[in-house]
């Protein structure tokens, strides 16, 4: 491409320091250098977990920085020794790296790498430099994609070559809502036919949780959430009832150990509170029950348990991404999308032109959006 090799100047959306609205700037975007790839964005999905960041809240991360990690878009030129894409290849971004080569990428009971930023900071690229400067400063990555940024560069294994027949605008999904709860329930708790299923939170993440439920095929599941407003989406994507804690009296656990007799076979915590991950835990089966944690807590949280929750025998395990190794996986998961094996695109209310992504996050926290894409 004409632009190959060249600095390219772009919109982004640039987070200045915590707690501040985020601010539409022009960017300078720097070629790739070795192993690593510069990516046209055309659409990106706002989680909540960006919210967590310009909050704050979500472990350290260096302002000022880009947000944004649930990205699809057109490789606009490679680095030297890039092999599994080429410029014109569409492609999903993912914040979950999988090198390939650590010990955790080799093992195929694992879908963690040790390039996550859970390991090391992936503020800066690789090699400890930034591709992004605006106003003559260096401005940080986020997961190392960026993905509020017309253009963005990224190392190799961070993203995947996806069929050129896939809606951007629609797959960007895949890249880290869909795909973390729909394999909470797929691959993580492993959810068994005819059996019962409780989901905490309502939201982009947990409504996928509820599909991944009902394609395990899962005889039961309940939503449950504060909003009611969700519940109709809720039960249009398999649930089979919904409650909201504030219609009862007594703990929501006690509601869901009653309404199931010995509580449910699989919880899944899909907001990132104390009291739900509590909550989440005691509502399932006493021996047999598995908790599945997807909510992410503010950094430093810490969570009481009574220890006799565990004697009995219950399960409470995390997730990250629905534990998928994402390079491998996220090709496979974009197939099952055109084949028509899920729906995800039940899961966006809204599609915002970019210079709006403020107002996609206004409707986030007002809940009123599951899912806002934004188009470049």
């Amino acid at each position: 491409m004409a632009t190959s090799g060249k600095v390219i100047r772009c919109r982004a959306a640039v987070a200045w320091a915590v707690g501040k609205p985020l601010s539409l700037e022009e960017v300078e975007v720097a070629p790739p250098k070795a192993r690593e790839v510069r990516v046209k964005i055309v659409a990106t999905g706002i989680c909540r977990t960006d919210d967590h960041v310009i909050e704050g809240s979500f472990l350290d991360i260096d302002f000022p920085v880009i947000p944004g990690h649930e990205g699809a878009g057109i490789v606009e030129s490679i680095g030297e020794g890039v092999t599994s894409v080429k410029p014109g290849d569409k492609v999903i971004l993912f914040g979950l790296p999988q090198c390939g080569e650590c010990c955790f990428c080799k093992n195929p009971d694992s879908n963690y790498c040790l390039k996550s930023h859970l390991s090391v900071s992936q503020c800066l690229l690789p090699d400890k430099t930034s591709r992004f400067t605006c106003r003559g400063k260096q401005i940080h990555h986020f997961l190392w994609i960026s993905t509020f940024a017309e253009y963005t560069v990224v190392p190799e294994f961070t993203l995947a070559k996806i069929d050129a027949a896939a809606p951007l605008d629609k797959v960007c999904l895949l890249a880290c809502g869909f795909s973390t709860g729909y394999g909470a329930a797929i691959n993580t708790a492993k959810v068994k036919p005819g059996s019962t299923c409780a989901v905490f939170g309502l939201g982009g993440v947990g409504l996928s949780v509820v599909m991944g439920c009902k394609a395990a095929g899962a005889s039961r599941i309940i939503g449950v959430d504060v909003n009611k407003e969700k519940f109709a989406r809720a039960k249009e994507l398999g649930a089979t009832e919904c409650i909201s804690p504030r219609d009862f009296q007594k703990p929501v656990q006690e509601v869901l150990t009653e309404m199931t007799g010995y509580g449910v076979d699989y919880s899944f915590e899909v907001i990132g509170t104390a009291d739900t991950m509590t909550a989440a835990l005691a509502s399932c089966n006493m021996n047999t029950g598995v908790c599945v944690v997807v909510g992410v807590l503010p950094t430093g949280s810490v969570v009481p348990i009574d220890p006799l929750l565990f004697l009995s025998g219950r399960t409470c395990k995390g997730t990250l991404i629905g534990g998928w190794k994402m390079r491998d996986s996220i090709p496979k998961l974009v197939s099952s999308y055109l084949e028509k094996k899920f729906n995800s695109d039940l899961l966006i209310t809204h599609t915002l032109p970019f210079a709006k992504i403020n107002e996609g996050f206004e409707l986030l926290r007002a809940g009123k959006s599951i899912r806002t894409v934004l188009l470049y």
